[in-house]
């Protein structure tokens, strides 16, 4: 097995496990509500969740390239010039699975959950489009939802200063599930921060296995010498 085989069969198990842990994570807050709730769309933690960033993006797209990968382990599929040429051609959708992840993760950390959102809980707050990335910033980006004693404005306070919310103070290890806004705030902190990191490892490896299957097709690999049963 040369380095590109060893490199792919690496890919391939570590795309295994950030796929089980984007459906895992994705699927978080969907069950609590459900346990919760006894029912999926009914006051959801946040929706961006069912746009399924971590079941679909970090998981059903991934899947072909982590077959593929694993292949070079199993049954010596990718130990071809064509094989690693798939390999780079899966881990293209591979890209596109991650990237969705980390937009809709992304725009969710910057939303922070309904409740933060609304005084009434509904999904009406939470829209995601490619209009709505390029209205990303990264000075809004500051997570004063997550940090505040509260996200919730108390009744006729509308519009807070930075001052305002600075003076309201900063705390995590006071963040506990002792109220359902907490509760609703640090679950919809972890799982969208462990999806968003999850996308960005499975973008890194992606692309390093474009670049190594293309150095496959260009060096060639190793030819079998034992048979596949």
């Amino acid at each position: 097995m040369t380095c590109c085989e060893g490199w792919t069969s690496c890919n391939g198990v570590s795309l295994l496990v950030l796929l089980l842990l984007g459906v895992v994570l994705n699927a978080i807050p969907l069950i609590v509500n459900l346990i919760e709730k006894d029912q999926f769309s009914q006051n959801p933690i946040s929706c961006f969740e069912w746009w399924f960033p971590g079941i679909i993006g970090a998981g059903l797209m991934v899947i072909p390239a982590t077959t593929m990968s694993l292949a070079a382990r199993k049954r010596a599929c990718c130990n071809s010039r064509t094989g690693m040429f798939l390999s780079s051609l899966f881990s293209v959708i591979t890209i596109i699975g991650a990237g969705y992840c980390v937009a809709i993760s992304t725009l969710a950390l910057l939303e922070g959950p309904l409740m933060c959102n609304s005084q009434v809980n509904s999904t009406a707050n939470c829209e995601f489009s490619l209009t709505n990335i390029s209205y990303i910033h990264p000075e809004s980006f500051n997570l004063q939802w997550f940090f505040n004693d509260s996200c919730v404005p108390p009744a006729g306070f509308n519009n807070p200063t930075s001052n305002d919310i600075t003076a309201s103070g900063w705390r995590v290890a006071g963040l506990h599930f002792n109220s359902e806004e907490n509760k609703h705030r640090l679950i919809h902190f972890s799982v969208f921060v462990g999806l968003l990191i999850v996308g960005i490892l499975e973008l890194l490896f992606g692309l390093s296995q474009i670049v190594i299957g293309f150095l496959g097709c260009l060096c060639g690999v190793s030819k079998r010498r034992s048979r596949i049963v």
